[in-house]
């Protein structure tokens, strides 16, 4: 589903994240799907088969910082691609300053990244912007037990979901907002708390309130701005920060990823998830494959090292975030805790990313002089 980072990345990836219209015409929604499907456990696979040579090369990856890159090492990269021989040089950093560099290297005959984490809506961006490559999905053995659902696009190989929910300091807020719409209240003056890396979530709330839908982005825009007016909620910058403030109390709402809250509920914080009345909304992150990466075949092996059943099970359990893999071996109580009910499922709503692709840009910009400040 579609997306940043948050324990802290610098975006979840969290920013972090699927849609209801263009993208995902299947036969089968993407909705109706994961309803029937949840994540089913299955047998893992552990790695390379025995006997099989080690690999050579170096290998760029482009991701997040932070936590979200401890854990992408933690339980991807150091077990499953530089055990088998190769080196992989790390550069980290926020998706914006990520996502240009891709594009600039455009002009070059070669480029310097070889696998790009971002969110499903940045893969649609950059995908019009005519820098990743399709996918042979074939090379990918892992992609076959994926979720049907979340193989929306050939250019973008899903990894983690999660939704945009509520998330309250229960000690203090004993009578939590059920509903987006209930933040736009007097009540939560100097107690709500926003991050600058999900300011294209929090365009799309808007938007969706008052029956409205993600794609109400003009109206959501408008919205937003009331809703400054009416709470003058605390900015921060990242998720890290955001999480710093409702542990100390300087806000005691947020509105951020499931996954997120669950991360710093599981830290100690006295933290509780509401699923807002409206839907979530979705957030999907992965990885793709720019089209001029100078070592294509290595970021095959790091594609389905991503997805390996046994690493997508290590990496739910450490950052709350539900896998791809159909197969990863969770725990009922995990999967109950990280999961959607049925009904939860059916009410996610999956941005219009071509819409987002279009606009973030414009978005961005009007976020920094209109909200950020």
């Amino acid at each position: 589903m579609r997306a940043s980072s948050p324990r802290t990345h610098h975006k979840n990836p969290e920013a972090d994240m699927t849609k209801t219209t263009t993208p995902f015409s299947a036969p089968l929604s993407r909705r109706s799907v994961l309803v029937g499907l949840g994540l089913a456990a299955g047998s893992a696979v552990f790695g390379l088969p025995r006997g099989a040579a080690a690999l050579e090369g170096t290998l760029v990856v482009s991701n997040w910082g932070g936590d979200w890159n401890e854990r992408t090492i933690k339980f991807v990269e150091a077990p499953l691609v530089e055990s088998q021989g190769i080196k992989i040089v790390r550069d980290l950093g926020m998706e914006p300053e990520r996502k240009a560099k891709l594009i600039a290297e455009k002009r070059l005959r070669r480029g310097t990244i070889d696998v790009i984490h971002i969110n499903e809506g940045d893969s649609v961006e950059l995908n019009g912007q005519d820098v990743l490559a399709d996918i042979d999905f074939a090379k990918v053995p892992n992609y076959a037990d994926v979720v049907p659902a979340l193989k929306s696009k050939p250019f973008f190989v899903p990894w983690l979901y999660s939704g945009v929910t509520l998330i309250y300091n229960k000690d203090k807020v004993p009578n939590p907002p059920k509903s987006y719409a209930e933040l736009w209240d007097k009540k939560w003056a100097g107690k709500l708390g926003l991050t600058n890396q999900l300011y294209f979530n929090y365009v799309m709330m808007a938007g969706l309130i008052k029956g409205g839908n993600v794609t109400n982005t003009e109206e959501g825009k408008k919205r937003l701005i009331e809703l400054k007016e009416l709470t003058q909620p605390r900015i921060y910058a990242a998720h890290q920060q955001l999480a710093a403030g409702l542990a100390n109390g300087e806000v005691d709402i947020a509105i951020n990823y499931k996954a997120r809250g669950l991360q710093w509920a599981n830290d100690g914080a006295p933290l509780a998830i509401q699923y807002p009345a409206e839907g979530a909304i979705a957030v999907m992150f992965g990885a793709a494959l720019p089209k001029r990466a100078p070592s294509p075949e290595l970021a095959y092996v790091y594609f389905n090292a991503m997805l390996d059943p046994k690493a997508m099970a290590g990496l739910a359990g450490a950052s709350f975030y539900a896998p791809a893999n159909a197969k990863a071996a969770l725990s009922p109580e995990l999967k109950a805790k990280i999961d959607f009910t049925a009904a939860e499922a059916a009410a996610l709503k999956f941005p219009d990313y071509e819409h987002v692709a279009k606009n973030t840009a414009e978005w961005l910009e009007w976020w920094n002089k209109n909200i950020a400040r």
